[in-house]
């Protein structure tokens, strides 16, 4: 592919890069930029962050950091703002990110005409579209968002926060299921996800994107020895919903099993702004560490990794970071979902929390099993690593530049749809 001029558009700081979707965008552009004339178009609340901007230049020549002015908000705040969002059309978590100088930052650099393709990174981004671009626009889905909000309603026993997340669900699918029917192209990162998209649009207009790891970063490590107080960890964002509704239901329903057949056994679970639902979750047995510099030396210490999500979306960078590292892993249905991982070869998957239990167990009994298990999950992930992802993103966007076709209308905020002709 010839060099072309690229537009990625992400809300949010994207530095330091902690989440699974930052992960994936960083890593996506940063090859991208390697071979192209890639400007990459951050925008964020709070203050006025010259440091910031200094630092996504150094990684992304040319980017641009767009402060919307306004201030981070309290938890009171985020409640306010979300009753006054109430008449509106939008889900509070996409019009949360609207802003006119974002807006208008946007429509000065499509205007010029400069670029070959734009990259919409998630609905966030797609809010402030401006319309009338001529310039070819892809949405980057990193998971079906709708189905997160419903799985917040389904598995939520607080009556009133199940009547918001249901409320949500249905916003959130309107506003999604209308936003990817205006889009020429999608890319999503699991074929489970395009499957549900496919409801909305032509299946072609949507091309699936795997799921990356860093394999110099995680490469394996040696399989860990000491079983005399096993250590088993979870790793992830701490204040993101699904992850807490995760660790939640391992510390009550399937840690207690664990310890009655291991004692020894430990559960630490690692990640950044633990939620006091999760501190609450400390004990002898059980450590929160909170943010930490790096998740490899906890890999490297753990025996198994779990992932017992009940809710989410997309896929899970966390268990291929886990593989590279060459640990054994355990997990529900739901949190390797869109990976292709195959139960009983390279991971163990179940969905029930004393099947889960014992699975665990298993692992850290049975050495061989355990060491069989690390090799093949070592072997999988060599296939993934991030420039040969980014190829494969390299090919999609060849396509949408032959052919962008049509944005059939914006949803950046417009009162009437707005028909938006790309053209080469």
């Amino acid at each position: 592919m010839d060099p072309v001029k690229i537009l990625w558009v992400k809300a949010n700081k994207i530095l330091p890069v902690h989440s699974g979707g930052d992960i994936r965008s960083y890593h996506l552009a940063r090859n991208l930029a390697a071979k192209h004339k890639l400007v990459f178009f951050s925008y964020y609340d709070g203050e006025h962050d010259d440091a910031y901007a200094q630092q996504l230049a150094e990684h992304f020549p040319g980017a641009v950091a767009v402060c919307t002015g306004r201030k981070k908000s309290r938890w009171w705040g985020h409640a306010l703002d979300y009753l006054a969002n109430l008449p509106g059309g939008k889900p509070y978590a996409v019009s949360r990110f609207e802003s006119s100088r974002v807006r208008a930052a946007l429509k000065a650099q499509l205007a010029e005409g400069q670029f070959d393709v734009a990259i919409c990174d998630f609905l966030d981004a797609v809010v402030n579209l401006p319309p009338g671009t001529n310039t070819p626009c892809v949405l980057f889905q990193h998971n079906v968002e709708c189905e997160i909000w419903r799985r917040h309603a389904e598995t939520e026993a607080n009556p009133l926060k199940r009547a918001v997340y249901g409320l949500e669900f249905r916003r959130m699918l309107a506003y999604e299921k209308a936003t990817v029917e205006s889009f020429p192209h999608v890319i999503a990162v699991s074929e489970h996800d395009r499957k549900l998209m496919s409801e909305w649009v032509d299946a072609a207009r949507i091309t699936v994107m795997p799921t990356g790891v860093d394999l110099e970063q995680y490469g394996p490590v040696a399989s860990a020895q000491n079983c005399d107080r096993p250590l088993v960890i979870f790793v992830g964002a701490m204040d993101w919903e699904p992850n807490i509704d995760g660790v939640e239901y391992f510390c009550r329903q399937i840690w207690p099993a664990v310890q009655t057949k291991l004692p020894t056994a430990r559960f630490r679970i690692v990640g950044r702004n633990p939620d006091a639902r999760v501190l609450s979750l400390a004990s002898d047995t059980v450590e929160v560490t909170g943010r930490v510099p790096s998740v490899i030396e906890h890999l490297r210490e753990a025996i198994v990794v779990v992932v017992p999500l009940r809710i989410g979306g997309g896929t899970r960078l966390k268990i291929y970071e886990a593989m590279a590292a060459g640990r054994a892993l355990v997990s529900t249905s739901i949190g390797a979902e869109g990976l292709n991982v195959h139960h009983g070869l390279d991971i163990v998957l179940s969905d029930d929390p004393s099947n889960f239990a014992d699975c665990i167990v298993s692992l850290v009994n049975e050495v061989e099993y355990r060491r069989r298990m690390e090799r093949a999950a070592a072997k999988l992930v060599e296939q993934y690593g991030w420039p040969v992802i980014a190829e494969k993103f390299e090919e999609i966007l060849e396509g949408v530049i032959r052919q962008p076709g049509q944005i059939s209308r914006s949803l950046a905020g417009a009162s009437q749809p707005v028909t938006l002709v790309n053209t080469d």
